[in-house]
């Protein structure tokens, strides 16, 4: 039976040690977060991060567009905050209600301020294997996996499922850079679960509800389940739903060595990888030195 990985847990220990590097600082790091519209998920989403980076001891800008903001009047909220020099990360909340092109108001963001690590600059940075500010879910993923591994990674297949601009593909890079040998696969791939069978680390990344099995997954392997599904719960009551990974948690739960829960595994890493990304914005851009165990 398989050990599970407490997100929740290893976030904590992660949000505590940017606390310790705050407090080392020569200044306060702050993050914007601009939220367009009345998204409910949205809303808790922006709460629970405003909260957790002042509890970091980091200062949070919170500015507010009407559902009828336009993209013009988005931009121009980007560019104000790209100008403010007390400004270290912007975080533009997403999805943007219907209407405005995400990508074109993510490319306004200054690539020294983007925390979220979604600009052209900053996936080109970390193909090139350069410094830069890293996608907050994939990291997570990376960190988990040290959690229970070990922090060298050295020679462990992975095989990341999704090859999404936002989580599939950057995984894969981050696991290379930790010089894994990784395989991303994808809707077309062959005999996906005798791939899915060789991996030490195994990331489900495509947004299908239990869709890797128990047979699946090599005996002892890890698996990161980034997935985050709502199902019909008809057990709760009738209309209720629950939400599941892209992994049948009970069935991979017998064959894995650890695993993720969701809710409560790479969910909690995103909040606390953006908070490390903007004390590592914050020292960049202002030339401070960047605290030991970040």
């Amino acid at each position: 039976m398989a050990e599970r990985i407490d997100g929740k847990q290893v976030a904590a220990d992660v949000r505590a040690k940017i606390g310790e590097a705050v407090k080392s600082l020569p200044g306060q790091p702050t993050l914007a977060v601009v939220l367009v519209g009345e998204d409910p998920a949205s809303q808790v989403y922006v709460r629970n991060k405003v909260r957790q980076t002042e509890e970091a001891g980091m200062r949070s800008l919170h500015h507010h567009l009407s559902v009828a903001a336009s993209q013009d009047e988005v931009e121009a909220l980007i560019s104000r905050l790209n100008g403010d020099d007390e400004v270290d990360g912007i975080l533009l909340q997403l999805p943007l209600p219907e209407g405005l092109d995400e990508q074109r108001a993510i490319e306004c963001i200054a690539p020294a301020k983007d925390v979220d690590g979604l600009t052209e600059a900053s996936a080109g940075r970390l193909v090139l294997g350069k410094d830069g500010l890293r996608p907050c879910t994939p990291t997570g993923c990376v960190i988990l996996a040290k959690s229970v591994l070990g922090d060298d990674l050295s020679g462990k297949n992975v095989v990341v499922i999704g090859r999404s601009i936002l989580v599939g593909k950057p995984a894969a890079l981050l696991f290379l850079a930790e010089n894994c040998t990784v395989t991303i696969a994808h809707s077309r791939t062959k005999d996906l679960a005798a791939l899915c069978r060789t991996a030490d680390i195994l990331v489900p990344a495509v947004g299908r509800p239990q869709m890797v099995k128990g047979d699946w997954v090599k005996p002892g392997a890890v698996v990161i389940d980034v997935g985050i599904n709502r199902i019909d719960a008809p057990e709760k009551g009738q209309g209720k739903t629950r939400l599941v990974g892209d992994a049948d948690f009970g069935d991979c739960e017998k064959v894995a060595g650890h695993i993720t829960p969701v809710p409560g595994g790479v969910g909690p890493m995103t909040i606390a990888c953006l908070l490390r990304n903007t004390v590592i914005a914050a020292c960049y851009r202002r030339g401070w030195s960047l605290p030991s165990g970040l």
